[in-house]
This record gives structure tokens, sequence and C-alpha cells, in this order.
């Protein structure tokens, strides 16, 4: 098992909930609303929600938003970007972007957990041009190419 990345948050304003881990061997952070009042979205509806928190990410890690599999099975509540990136070095609020992909309204109260956030490592690649690509069995074929 590797060492645990250090991650520091800051909150931004009073409300805002600490990040923690609902579960001993959960893999994400739940992440909750900071708003000045509840916020609903209408079917097909989109919303930057914040959630009161800046952070520190070491350099080669970032935090990925994804989804709370409850509210998209409930309600059909999403993460637009999903997963949505942080990189190590942004300081700003995270914001949530969250879809109603469902057929009724959702209210998001202040509290209310609404996103996961995900550590992972990050690995950035050298990026060359050549005028050739190396071949390979599948060559270009793409969507479904290779099966189901």
């Amino acid at each position: 098992m590797s060492q645990a990345p250090p991650v520091t948050f800051k909150l931004l304003r009073p409300d805002a909930v600490v990040p923690r881990y609902m579960s001993e061997h959960a893999a994400g952070l739940d992440l909750a609303a900071a708003l000045d009042g509840p916020v609903t979205l209408a079917p097909g509806a989109r919303a930057a929600i914040g959630t009161g928190l800046a952070m520190a990410l070491p350099p080669g890690f970032e935090g990925q938003v994804r989804p709370r599999s409850g509210l998209a099975a409930r309600h059909g509540l999403t993460v637009v970007n999903a997963p949505g990136t942080i990189d190590a070095d942004y300081r700003g609020e995270c914001i949530v972007l969250l879809v109603n992909l469902g057929q009724e309204p959702v209210t998001i109260e202040s509290g209310q957990r609404i996103a996961q956030l995900v550590i992972a490592p990050v690995v950035q690649a050298v990026v060359t041009v050549a005028d050739e690509l190396p071949a390979t069995g599948r060559g270009a074929g793409g969507f479904g190419s290779t099966g189901r």
C-alpha cells in the first residue's frame, strides 16, 4: 500500500464541510454543498455548486470530482464533466458542476453531500510528433472495432 498523499483544505466560508471518507475503504471523500440558499435544478438543468473549500494537492496528484451513486440512482443527479479534474496548482474554490438527468426537479441544500473527491496520481507525458505511428493489430479501428 502506498503512502497517502497529504491534502490540505481551506474553509472559504463558515458552513463549509471538511470532506471525509464515509467508510473504511471508501475511494472518495464526500463533498458537500456550501450555499446561501437552496438551489433547485429542473430536469435537464445544470448548476455550478460551491463547496466553500479550496485545497492544496501535492505535485503529482489530482482531485477527481465524481458523482455520488445514490444521488444518480435516486434522482438522476450527476456531475456534468465527470470526472472533473482539480489540478495540483489550483487554489480556488472547488465547484461541482451538477446536472439533473432525472424527470423531477431536485433541490440541493447547504451541507448536502453532492459529489465525491478521489485523489489520484498523475503522470505527465513527454509529447513528440512523428510522420508515422508504430503499427498495431487494431490499427485505426474505432468504436466497437474489437467486438462487443
